[in-house]
């Protein structure tokens, strides 16, 4: 080989396997796919969404899910002015951490909303449902705003 000469292999990037959900996660995207929402009971009594399978105080396995609200409170926020394509929505949205009613720590999730203005700590949200659930994370497409303050 020489100086010039140079070495290359194509190389794509993939996930060449499958993992099954277990019994935490397939009972969440199930219910997800009915359009609810379910969170796992902490060994503090807390209300964790999404569900870990394991707790995380005692590293205990959780098993007792109890659904909760489709509505809820953004607890903080930022605002994607220019989404990316690999981003859930296309147009302007925002990023947001949202406890859910019945939820004792937030969640990270979308928002649509029709600007960045429209946006604010305390503000009240609900779930928008994919129009064909399939019981997958999808099936939650983004959270939107229950009022638009003027």
């Amino acid at each position: 080989m020489t100086a010039t000469e140079t070495l290359e292999k194509p190389f794509e990037l993939g996930f060449t396997y499958t993992r099954s959900t277990g019994p935490v996660i397939g009972r969440f995207l199930g219910a997800l796919g009915e359009r609810r929402i379910l969170g796992a009971r902490g060994s503090d009594g807390r209300v964790l969404v999404p569900p870990p399978e394991f707790d995380p105080l005692t590293a205990e396995p959780l098993d007792e899910l109890v659904e909760v609200g489709s509505e809820g409170t953004v607890t903080s926020w930022c605002w994607v002015a220019q989404p990316r394509a690999s981003h859930p929505l296309q147009a302007p949205f925002a990023w947001l951490m949202v406890q859910l009613d019945g939820a004792d720590v937030p969640m990270i999730h979308c928002l649509r909303a029709p600007g960045m203005q429209a946006v604010y700590s305390g503000a009240r949200v609900r779930a928008c449902w994919a129009e064909q659930p399939a019981g997958r994370i999808t099936d939650l497409c983004c959270f939107e705003l229950v009022e638009v303050q003027s």
